[in-house]
């Protein structure tokens, strides 16, 4: 390959890592402060990286890529060797296994998330707030989810879609393990299947 044509590619690689590093920050829900205490990279430096005015470097990827928790190759954008298989590196996040079923970072994301068994009362998980909208199907086990002033159980094969503005929050409704596909759109995109409520409020149908 030409000199010529090796710097090109380079540069149209350098150029992708700072998009790629704003859409990851907003999928997690990570504030620019809050990534600046988590890697030590001051706030301008970051601010520059995801808006192309820094050019990214090893020193300044690898503790972007531990923070964030993906392979350093998804930073980058390795180029696609036109293999259509996704192969998924899970983690672990508040007790909860996610294996990512997409590699895009943007539009809409698929995981596959475990929720590990309760043993006694479980716990009532912390509610929470952010931008998007996420749908999820319920593979087995049970899964409890908490939105705003709903209560519900999901069962296998049932399926739910809502606003992540509403306070939400989801857990293990069982003594086994629990597993459902997630689908989530950062920007609102949304997934036209709606679960009804399993216990409707009373005179309702």
């Amino acid at each position: 390959m030409a000199p010529e044509k090796q710097d090109e590619e380079l540069a149209d690689v350098l150029t992708a890592v700072g998009p790629r590093l704003r859409a990851l920050r907003r999928q997690r829900g990570t504030t620019l402060a809050q990534l600046s205490e988590t890697t030590g990279i001051s706030l301008s430096t970051l601010s520059r990286l995801e808006s192309g005015q820094r050019r990214p470097t090893l020193e300044l990827l690898l503790p972007l890529a531990k923070a964030h928790r993906v392979a350093l190759d998804e930073l980058v954008g390795a180029p696609e060797t036109g293999d259509p298989r996704i192969r998924p590196r899970p983690f672990v996040r508040h007790g909860h296994t996610y294996v990512p079923l997409t590699r895009n970072f943007g539009g809409v994301h698929a995981f596959k998330q475990i929720l590990p068994p309760v043993e006694g009362a479980p716990p009532v998980p912390e509610l929470k707030v952010h931008e998007g909208y996420e749908w999820l199907y319920v593979l087995s086990g049970r899964v409890r989810l908490l939105l705003g002033e709903h209560d519900l159980v999901l069962e296998p094969g049932e399926a739910a879609e809502f606003d992540t503005r509403t306070p939400h929050a989801f857990c293990n409704a069982g003594p086994q393990p629990a597993e459902f596909l997630s689908l989530f759109g950062p920007q609102g995109e949304r997934i036209h299947v709606r679960a009804r409520p399993t216990n409707p409020p009373e005179g309702r149908p």
